[in-house]
């Protein structure tokens, strides 16, 4: 094989010429967004459809960083805040309706643990999964391997070394399960905090709950 097929096969693999193409081509677009208009959405957006070549209403507020772009699959309505890196060495694949706050990292590259086998700069990536539904909250880094389940909020300032299940609150260091999400979180906004009658009857009757 290759190193694109053995990158491509979560297999030691080394940036030769090959490898080192499509990174350049990937840093031309990710200039080209982070260099746009920031207030021109339409621009963006399209720079965003062509870098990730997939997901029906992605945005991504810029400064945004990756290696490749075509390894990151994103469902409809993906939206990432400033300053998220995702290092795509594997495929990074997100459902529908995912939001990430800023200065959200997503590692999928790693190296070996052995010093002077580390030093031959051969390098792996391991992908990374992430349902519908999902709010990962600032400062968030998964690492790589993890697959997160849907209806998931991921405390800000986590590091994500395991698998989270689905319908689940996940915070701290390492991050961890702290409780279920129910039936009774429906119209919770911050703490104890309720959302109004008025904004409550807006996302009734638009059919986001029942």
């Amino acid at each position: 094989m290759n190193n694109l097929e053995r990158r491509d096969n979560g297999k030691a693999y080394i940036v030769d010429e090959m490898v080192a193409s499509e990174i350049i081509a990937c840093r031309k677009l990710i200039q080209k967004l982070n260099n746009s208009d920031w207030a021109d959405f339409e621009q963006i957006s399209r720079i965003v459809k062509e870098l990730l070549g997939s997901g029906e209403g992605a945005f991504i507020n810029p400064p945004f960083f990756c290696d490749y772009g075509k390894h990151i699959e994103v469902g409809k309505n993906f939206f990432a805040n400033y300053n998220c890196t995702i290092i795509d060495v594997a495929k990074v694949v997100f459902g529908d309706n995912c939001f990430l706050g800023p200065n959200v990292s997503i590692y999928t590259a790693g190296h070996p643990i052995y010093p002077t086998t580390r030093n031959s700069s051969y390098e792996f990536g391991k992908p990374v999964t992430i349902g519908d539904n999902v709010w990962i909250g600032g400062s968030v880094v998964i690492c790589p391997g993890v697959n997160i389940g849907s209806n998931v909020v991921i405390g800000a300032g986590c590091v994500v070394t395991k698998d989270v299940p689905s319908w689940t609150i996940a915070a701290g260091n390492p991050c961890k399960v702290l409780r279920a999400i129910t039936e009774d979180d429906k119209r919770k906004l911050f703490k104890d905090e309720i959302i109004d009658d008025e904004a409550w009857d807006i996302i009734v009757k638009e059919g986001f709950v029942k």
